[in-house]
Protein backbone atom coordinates (compact mmCIF):
# COMPACT_ATOMS: atom_id res chain seq x y z
CA UNK A 1 0.00 0.00 0.00
CA UNK A 2 1.33 3.44 -0.97
CA UNK A 3 0.16 6.88 0.19
CA UNK A 4 1.05 10.40 -0.93
CA UNK A 5 0.69 12.55 2.19
CA UNK A 6 0.69 16.33 1.66
CA UNK A 7 0.78 17.92 5.10
CA UNK A 8 2.82 20.07 7.44
CA UNK A 9 6.06 18.96 9.06
CA UNK A 10 7.63 19.94 12.38
CA UNK A 11 11.02 19.05 13.81
CA UNK A 12 9.85 19.02 17.42
CA UNK A 13 6.57 17.31 18.19
CA UNK A 14 3.97 15.56 16.09
CA UNK A 15 1.45 17.18 13.75
CA UNK A 16 0.72 16.72 10.06
CA UNK A 17 3.21 14.41 8.39
CA UNK A 18 5.23 14.36 11.61
CA UNK A 19 2.22 12.66 13.22
CA UNK A 20 0.83 10.57 10.36
CA UNK A 21 3.86 9.02 8.66
CA UNK A 22 5.24 6.85 11.48
CA UNK A 23 1.93 5.15 12.42
CA UNK A 24 1.32 4.42 8.74
CA UNK A 25 4.79 2.94 8.39
CA UNK A 26 4.14 0.70 11.40
CA UNK A 27 1.15 -0.62 9.43
CA UNK A 28 3.44 -1.37 6.48
CA UNK A 29 2.28 1.55 4.33
CA UNK A 30 4.86 3.09 1.99
CA UNK A 31 4.42 6.82 2.60
CA UNK A 32 5.65 9.59 0.31
CA UNK A 33 5.49 12.72 2.50
CA UNK A 34 5.29 16.12 0.84
CA UNK A 35 5.61 18.93 3.37
CA UNK A 36 3.59 22.14 3.17
CA UNK A 37 5.58 23.79 5.97
CA UNK A 38 8.87 22.98 7.67
CA UNK A 39 8.46 24.47 11.14
CA UNK A 40 10.45 24.02 14.31
CA UNK A 41 7.26 23.08 16.19
CA UNK A 42 3.49 23.34 15.82
CA UNK A 43 1.85 26.72 16.15
CA UNK A 44 0.05 25.81 19.38
CA UNK A 45 3.18 26.88 21.24
CA UNK A 46 2.57 30.46 20.11
CA UNK A 47 6.03 30.84 18.55
CA UNK A 48 7.78 28.86 15.84
CA UNK A 49 10.44 29.19 13.17
CA UNK A 50 10.83 27.89 9.66
CA UNK A 51 9.39 28.34 6.16
CA UNK A 52 5.97 27.80 4.69
CA UNK A 53 6.31 26.29 1.24
CA UNK A 54 4.56 27.76 -1.79
CA UNK A 55 2.16 25.98 -4.08
CA UNK A 56 4.81 25.84 -6.79
CA UNK A 57 7.15 24.06 -4.36
CA UNK A 58 4.50 21.38 -3.85
CA UNK A 59 4.01 21.08 -7.60
CA UNK A 60 7.74 20.66 -8.19
CA UNK A 61 8.03 17.90 -5.58
CA UNK A 62 5.01 16.02 -6.90
CA UNK A 63 6.32 16.36 -10.47
CA UNK A 64 9.65 14.90 -9.34
CA UNK A 65 7.82 11.95 -7.76
CA UNK A 66 5.88 11.51 -11.00
CA UNK A 67 9.12 11.51 -13.00
CA UNK A 68 10.33 8.59 -10.93
CA UNK A 69 7.19 6.67 -11.86
CA UNK A 70 6.05 6.64 -8.25
CA UNK A 71 2.52 7.96 -8.79
CA UNK A 72 1.46 4.58 -10.13
CA UNK A 73 -0.07 2.12 -7.65
CA UNK A 74 -0.89 4.91 -5.20
CA UNK A 75 -3.78 3.94 -2.95
CA UNK A 76 -4.52 7.29 -1.30
CA UNK A 77 -3.66 10.96 -1.15
CA UNK A 78 -3.87 12.43 2.35
CA UNK A 79 -4.21 16.11 3.18
CA UNK A 80 -4.75 18.01 6.42
CA UNK A 81 -4.51 21.70 7.25
CA UNK A 82 -4.40 23.88 4.13
CA UNK A 83 -3.02 27.36 4.60
CA UNK A 84 -4.72 29.05 1.64
CA UNK A 85 -5.65 28.90 -2.04
CA UNK A 86 -2.04 28.58 -3.17
CA UNK A 87 -1.43 25.35 -1.24
CA UNK A 88 -5.02 24.18 -1.80
CA UNK A 89 -4.72 24.47 -5.57
CA UNK A 90 -1.45 22.54 -5.52
CA UNK A 91 -2.99 19.74 -3.44
CA UNK A 92 -6.02 19.44 -5.72
CA UNK A 93 -3.72 19.35 -8.76
CA UNK A 94 -1.69 16.61 -7.07
CA UNK A 95 -4.87 14.61 -6.47
CA UNK A 96 -5.80 14.93 -10.13
CA UNK A 97 -2.31 13.89 -11.22
CA UNK A 98 -2.31 10.86 -8.92
CA UNK A 99 -5.69 9.73 -10.25
CA UNK A 100 -4.39 9.95 -13.81
CA UNK A 101 -1.73 7.39 -12.89
CA UNK A 102 -3.74 5.47 -10.26
CA UNK A 103 -7.45 5.74 -11.14
CA UNK A 104 -8.56 3.80 -8.04
CA UNK A 105 -6.68 6.07 -5.61
CA UNK A 106 -8.86 7.85 -3.05
CA UNK A 107 -8.47 11.39 -1.82
CA UNK A 108 -8.76 11.43 1.98
CA UNK A 109 -9.17 14.96 3.30
CA UNK A 110 -9.18 16.10 6.92
CA UNK A 111 -11.01 19.46 6.60
CA UNK A 112 -9.21 21.29 9.40
CA UNK A 113 -11.29 24.33 10.34
CA UNK A 114 -11.79 24.48 14.10
CA UNK A 115 -13.89 22.96 16.87
CA UNK A 116 -17.12 23.47 18.76
CA UNK A 117 -15.50 25.29 21.66
CA UNK A 118 -13.40 27.84 19.78
CA UNK A 119 -15.23 27.98 16.44
CA UNK A 120 -13.35 28.39 13.17
CA UNK A 121 -9.70 29.28 13.69
CA UNK A 122 -8.68 29.54 10.04
CA UNK A 123 -8.91 32.51 7.69
CA UNK A 124 -12.11 33.09 5.67
CA UNK A 125 -10.14 32.22 2.53
CA UNK A 126 -9.39 28.77 3.97
CA UNK A 127 -12.99 28.26 5.08
CA UNK A 128 -14.21 28.93 1.54
CA UNK A 129 -11.47 26.76 0.06
CA UNK A 130 -12.31 23.75 2.21
CA UNK A 131 -16.09 24.01 1.97
CA UNK A 132 -16.50 25.00 -1.67
CA UNK A 133 -13.57 23.39 -3.48
CA UNK A 134 -11.82 20.72 -1.45
CA UNK A 135 -14.62 18.72 0.18
CA UNK A 136 -16.49 18.27 -3.14
CA UNK A 137 -13.35 16.67 -4.61
CA UNK A 138 -12.70 14.31 -1.68
CA UNK A 139 -13.64 10.63 -1.57
CA UNK A 140 -13.24 10.40 2.21
CA UNK A 141 -13.49 13.25 4.71
CA UNK A 142 -12.63 13.06 8.41
CA UNK A 143 -14.15 16.17 10.04
CA UNK A 144 -14.94 16.61 13.69
CA UNK A 145 -18.60 17.19 14.51
CA UNK A 146 -18.23 20.99 14.31
CA UNK A 147 -16.40 20.84 10.96
CA UNK A 148 -19.03 18.49 9.57
CA UNK A 149 -21.67 21.09 10.39
CA UNK A 150 -19.64 23.87 8.82
CA UNK A 151 -18.97 22.17 5.49
CA UNK A 152 -22.59 20.99 5.18
CA UNK A 153 -24.31 24.13 6.49
CA UNK A 154 -26.02 22.12 9.23
CA UNK A 155 -26.01 21.99 13.05
CA UNK A 156 -25.29 18.42 14.18
CA UNK A 157 -26.05 18.22 17.91
CA UNK A 158 -27.29 14.67 18.42
CA UNK A 159 -27.17 11.34 16.63
CA UNK A 160 -30.03 12.00 14.23
CA UNK A 161 -28.82 15.45 13.19
CA UNK A 162 -25.24 14.20 12.84
CA UNK A 163 -26.36 11.39 10.54
CA UNK A 164 -28.45 13.89 8.57
CA UNK A 165 -25.35 16.09 8.19
CA UNK A 166 -23.39 13.06 6.95
CA UNK A 167 -26.08 12.46 4.33
CA UNK A 168 -25.74 16.09 3.27
CA UNK A 169 -21.99 15.56 2.89
CA UNK A 170 -22.66 12.64 0.54
CA UNK A 171 -24.64 15.02 -1.66
CA UNK A 172 -21.65 17.36 -1.84
CA UNK A 173 -19.15 14.77 -3.05
CA UNK A 174 -17.52 12.40 -0.54
CA UNK A 175 -18.70 8.79 -0.49
CA UNK A 176 -17.32 8.01 2.97
CA UNK A 177 -17.26 10.11 6.14
CA UNK A 178 -15.52 9.64 9.47
CA UNK A 179 -16.85 12.06 12.09
CA UNK A 180 -14.55 12.54 15.08
CA UNK A 181 -15.16 14.19 18.47
CA UNK A 182 -18.87 13.44 18.34
CA UNK A 183 -20.72 14.67 21.42
CA UNK A 184 -24.08 13.02 22.03
CA UNK A 185 -26.39 14.42 24.75
CA UNK A 186 -27.56 11.00 25.93
CA UNK A 187 -23.96 9.89 26.59
CA UNK A 188 -23.12 12.82 28.87
CA UNK A 189 -19.84 14.70 29.09
CA UNK A 190 -17.73 11.74 30.18
CA UNK A 191 -17.79 9.98 26.81
CA UNK A 192 -16.86 10.80 23.23
CA UNK A 193 -17.81 9.03 20.01
CA UNK A 194 -16.83 8.61 16.38
CA UNK A 195 -19.08 7.72 13.45
CA UNK A 196 -17.98 6.04 10.23
CA UNK A 197 -20.49 5.99 7.40
CA UNK A 198 -20.99 5.48 3.71
CA UNK A 199 -24.20 5.53 1.69
CA UNK A 200 -25.10 1.99 2.79
CA UNK A 201 -24.24 1.83 6.49
CA UNK A 202 -23.12 3.77 9.55
CA UNK A 203 -21.25 2.68 12.67
CA UNK A 204 -20.79 4.32 16.08
CA UNK A 205 -18.02 3.76 18.59
CA UNK A 206 -17.70 5.36 22.02
CA UNK A 207 -14.80 5.77 24.45
CA UNK A 208 -14.26 7.48 27.79
CA UNK A 209 -13.36 11.15 27.35
CA UNK A 210 -9.79 11.71 28.47
CA UNK A 211 -9.03 14.99 30.28
CA UNK A 212 -6.75 16.26 27.54
CA UNK A 213 -6.43 17.30 23.93
CA UNK A 214 -3.21 17.05 21.97
CA UNK A 215 -2.27 18.55 18.63
CA UNK A 216 -1.80 15.91 15.95
CA UNK A 217 -4.24 13.31 17.26
CA UNK A 218 -6.64 14.08 14.41
CA UNK A 219 -3.83 13.62 11.88
CA UNK A 220 -3.06 10.17 13.32
CA UNK A 221 -6.76 9.27 13.34
CA UNK A 222 -7.31 10.26 9.71
CA UNK A 223 -4.21 8.40 8.53
CA UNK A 224 -4.95 5.18 10.41
CA UNK A 225 -8.62 5.10 9.43
CA UNK A 226 -7.77 5.58 5.76
CA UNK A 227 -5.25 2.74 5.85
CA UNK A 228 -7.49 0.32 7.76
CA UNK A 229 -10.52 1.15 5.60
CA UNK A 230 -8.63 0.55 2.35
CA UNK A 231 -6.97 -2.61 3.64
CA UNK A 232 -10.02 -4.28 5.19
CA UNK A 233 -12.88 -2.86 3.14
CA UNK A 234 -14.84 -2.71 6.39
CA UNK A 235 -16.02 0.54 8.00
CA UNK A 236 -16.63 -1.21 11.32
CA UNK A 237 -13.21 -2.85 11.51
CA UNK A 238 -11.42 0.30 10.38
CA UNK A 239 -13.27 2.28 13.06
CA UNK A 240 -12.47 -0.26 15.78
CA UNK A 241 -8.80 -0.54 14.91
CA UNK A 242 -8.36 3.21 14.61
CA UNK A 243 -10.16 3.93 17.88
CA UNK A 244 -8.21 1.33 19.83
CA UNK A 245 -4.86 2.61 18.54
CA UNK A 246 -5.60 6.30 19.08
CA UNK A 247 -7.09 5.80 22.56
CA UNK A 248 -4.01 3.82 23.62
CA UNK A 249 -1.76 6.56 22.24
CA UNK A 250 -3.67 9.28 24.09
CA UNK A 251 -3.67 7.29 27.35
CA UNK A 252 0.11 6.88 27.14
CA UNK A 253 0.51 10.56 26.33
CA UNK A 254 -1.61 11.49 29.35
CA UNK A 255 0.44 9.25 31.64
CA UNK A 256 3.67 10.75 30.29
CA UNK A 257 2.36 14.25 31.19
CA UNK A 258 3.69 15.80 27.98
CA UNK A 259 2.28 18.16 25.38
CA UNK A 260 3.44 15.92 22.56
CA UNK A 261 1.95 12.64 21.38
CA UNK A 262 3.81 9.54 22.45
CA UNK A 263 4.21 7.93 19.04
CA UNK A 264 7.24 5.73 19.73
CA UNK A 265 5.76 4.48 23.00
CA UNK A 266 2.57 3.61 21.12
CA UNK A 267 4.07 1.87 18.12
CA UNK A 268 2.85 -1.56 19.21
CA UNK A 269 -0.70 -0.18 19.38
CA UNK A 270 -0.43 1.01 15.78
CA UNK A 271 0.84 -2.31 14.48
CA UNK A 272 -1.49 -4.51 16.56
CA UNK A 273 -4.44 -2.59 18.05
CA UNK A 274 -5.76 -4.00 21.32
CA UNK A 275 -9.31 -3.93 19.84
CA UNK A 276 -10.82 -3.06 23.21
CA UNK A 277 -13.60 -0.97 21.64
CA UNK A 278 -16.39 -2.33 19.46
CA UNK A 279 -18.52 -0.47 16.95
CA UNK A 280 -22.31 -0.59 16.88
CA UNK A 281 -24.24 -0.42 13.65
CA UNK A 282 -26.62 2.54 13.73
CA UNK A 283 -27.86 2.36 10.14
Amino acid sequence: MRFLSIQSSVSFGHVGNSAAVFPLQRLGVEVMPVHTVCFSNHTGYGAWRGPMLKGDDIREIVTGIEERGALTDVDAVLSGYQGGNDIGDAILEAVEKVKQHSPDAVYACDPVLGNARSGCHVAPEVQDLIRDRVVPRADLITPNQFELGFVTGTTPLDLDSTLAAVDTAFGIGPSTVLVTSVELPDLGEEKLSMIAADRDEAWLITTPRLPMKRNGSGDVTAALFTAHWLRTGSLAEALERTTSSVFTMLERTLRADTRELQLIASQDAFAEPAMEFRATRIR
